[in-house]
C-alpha cells in the first residue's frame, strides 16, 4: 500500500495546506481517507479525480469532509463529464461516480450543509454514497477496511486498512480522538499507525477529544505499533519539538506528517 500524505492540518488549515486527507493507492485502486478543507486541490496533484475508486470518511466534522463539495462540483460540472462533446473531451453517457462511504447520518448531514445554498442532494448525487455500520467491513479492490468508534466531540470512527490477502500489513488511521484503551487495541501491531498530535497541552476543559504529542507516542507504544506517524497540528505548533515529545511516548523515533510525503506499507 502507498498512502500520501495530501493535508495535515487540524480544522484551521495551515498557510498553503489543508485539512485531513490521505490518498492510499494499492494495485491501481486508489481511495481518499477524509476529504477536509483545501483537500480536493491537493488531490488532483497525484490522482484525477475520476479515477478515485472510493472516499472513506472518519467522521462529519467539517475539517474532514468539507471539500467533498467542490469535489461534487468537479463530478457534476467538469467538462469532461458532460453528455456531449466539450473542447478535448470526448463527452460520456456514465460519468465517473465514485463510492463515498460515510458514517451514520452522513446523509443527513450533507443534506443540511449544501442545502443552505444550493441542491440539498448534490453530495449524494455525485457520488455512490453510502453509510457504513461500526462493525461493517467494505472492501475496494484489494482492500478490506474496518471501523472502531473513538472519543471526540463527534461520532468518529478510527480506520484499520488491511490487504484482502492473508499475512497482509495493516495500516491504522486514528482519526480524530482522545487518550483511550479501545484504540489501542485496534491498532494492535499496527505496521504504520497514524494518530494525531493536535495539542500542545490537554484541553482546558477537561473533556477530552484530542491527543497531545506524548500521548500519541505512549498510544503508539501500547498498541506495539512499528511505525508511527503524528499528523492533524498546527504549523504554528513547533514541529521538532513535537517529535520529541512524541518520541519520548514512544520509545523511538517517529515522522510529523507533511504534505506530500509518502508511505509505503
Amino acid at each position: 500500500m502507498r498512502l500520501t500524505v495530501l493535508g495535515k492540518s487540524p480544522s484551521w488549515q495551515d498557510a498553503d495546506g489543508a485539512c485531513s486527507g490521505y490518498l492510499l493507492e494499492e494495485d491501481g485502486v486508489a481511495v481518499l481517507i477524509d476529504c477536509g478543507n483545501g483537500v480536493f486541490s491537493k488531490l488532483r496533484r497525484y490522482r484525477d479525480y475520476t479515477r478515485v475508486d472510493a472516499v472513506l470518511i472518519t467522521h462529519l466534522h467539517a475539517d474532514h469532509f468539507l471539500d467533498l463539495v467542490p469535489y461534487s462540483y468537479a463530478l457534476t460540472y467538469a467538462p469532461r463529464q458532460q453528455p456531449v462533446p466539450v473542447d478535448r473531451w470526448p463527452g460520456t453517457e456514465e460519468p465517473a461516480r465514485p463510492r463515498l462511504v460515510a458514517p451514520p447520518g452522513a446523509t443527513e448531514t450533507f443534506r443540511r450543509v449544501v442545502g443552505a445554498w444550493g441542491n440539498e442532494d448534490l453530495i449524494e448525487a455525485a457520488f455512490a454514497l453510502e453509510e457504513y455500520a461500526p462493525d461493517s467491513e467494505p472492501e475496494v479492490g484489494p482492500l478490506r477496511f474496518s471501523f472502531h468508534p473513538v472519543p471526540h466531540f463527534k461520532e468518529t470512527f478510527a480506520i484499520g486498512v488491511r490487504r484482502r490477502s492473508e499475512g497482509s500489513s495493516f495500516l491504522v488511521f486514528g482519526a480524530d480522538s482522545g487518550p483511550n484503551d479501545g484504540l489501542v487495541s485496534f491498532a494492535q501491531g499496527a505496521d504504520l499507525l497514524i494518530l494525531e498530535g493536535t495539542l500542545p497541552r490537554p484541553e482546558r476543559t477537561g473533556q477530552r477529544g484530542h491527543l497531545t504529542p506524548r500521548e500519541a507516542g505512549e498510544h503508539g507504544r501500547a498498541a506495539g505499533a512499528e511505525r508511527l506517524l503524528i499528523t492533524h497540528m498546527s504549523d504554528e505548533l513547533d514541529s521538532l519539538w513535537a517529535r520529541k515529545e512524541a518520541a519520548a511516548g514512544f520509545g523511538a523515533d517517529v515522522e510529523i506528517a507533511r504534505p506530500g510525503a509518502v508511505y509505503e506499507v
